[in-house]
């Protein structure tokens, strides 16, 4: 148990929103208390050493820059969009989006048409960046909440945002241009320019553990001993294969971590070199 004199880490966790959900549950895995009631706005796991801070995740990469959070978890574009003084530390895999230039049909077909041209967009930052890096001078102009209506409220030309299936911009009469602003997921992040804060190795490698325990599958099968080779080939695993003799003479059994993704395509292999009882289990956690 931590002593009352060891430093909690301070870490920052999406209060709502589409992330707010996945963090939390992320964090659940890799053994850290969460909050049960929306409105606590912070919590003290002191038995893992850590203190956290529910937040609008707009907010979350001004307090980890400025260094009054150690750590924080918000996504790509957010941190982007900020300015603030933090980096990725690590990527979670989730909240994955694509952030797209649109506008009326037709209307763009190129970059370079938005030269002088009023584009509206929650997320300033990143736009502004996007264009200077391609010397476009246009009109950046911040709207919270949806944009698709401001061009047709005559406020835009065109607009920047968040594009996951295009049914809603294609609702309102519009369509994507040039190409992708940024690809933004939800990401860990630490001050920038600062040493590790205290507990934060350990930290990392709890969401590393969960984030592979996600992707991996644990794979046995028995496997007749001269095709162990080529068995072993299929599954390579992270570091190498458990080989045991079986009882039975002249086999062995293999025990390996596979990617979940493929799982079933790699056990028809399996069995094509005479695998048998091959079967797999979900990995709840792990440390590599």
């Amino acid at each position: 148990m931590t002593s009352p004199a060891t430093p909690l880490l301070r870490v920052a966790v999406p209060n709502k929103g589409s992330l707010s959900q996945s963090a939390s549950e992320i964090l659940r895995e890799a053994g850290y208390r969460q909050r049960d009631d929306s409105k606590q706005l912070t919590l003290i796991d002191a038995d893992n050493g850590v203190e956290f801070f529910y937040l609008r995740p707009r907010d979350i990469a001004l307090y980890v820059g400025e260094g009054t959070l150690d750590v924080g978890v918000t996504g790509r574009d957010l941190l982007q969009d900020s300015g603030a003084q933090a980096d990725e530390a690590m990527r979670l895999g989730f909240g994955r989006s694509r952030f797209r230039f649109a506008g009326p049909r037709g209307a763009f077909t190129d970059l370079a048409q938005l030269q002088g041209a009023r584009i509206a967009t929650s997320y300033v930052g990143v736009v502004r960046s996007f264009l200077a890096e391609r010397g476009i001078e246009a009109t950046v102009i911040r709207l919270d909440g949806a944009v698709e209506t401001s061009i047709q409220l005559g406020v835009a030309d065109a607009i920047a945002d968040v594009v996951e299936t295009g049914s809603t911009l294609r609702q309102a009469g519009l369509e994507v241009f040039g190409e992708t602003i940024l690809e933004s997921e939800a990401v860990v992040i630490t001050r920038s320019g600062a040493a590790a804060p205290d507990g934060f190795e350990v930290f990392r490698r709890r969401v590393e553990g969960v984030l592979v325990a996600r992707s991996y599958v644990m794979m046995d099968y028995d496997i007749p001993s001269e095709a162990v080779a080529a068995a072993v080939a299929l599954t390579p695993g992270i570091e190498s294969p458990t080989v045991a003799p079986l009882h039975r003479e002249g086999w062995s059994a293999v025990r390996v971590m596979v990617p979940r993704s493929g799982a079933q395509r790699l056990m028809d292999e399996l069995w094509q070199v005479g695998a048998r009882g091959i079967l797999t289990t979900d990995i709840h956690a792990c440390r590599l």
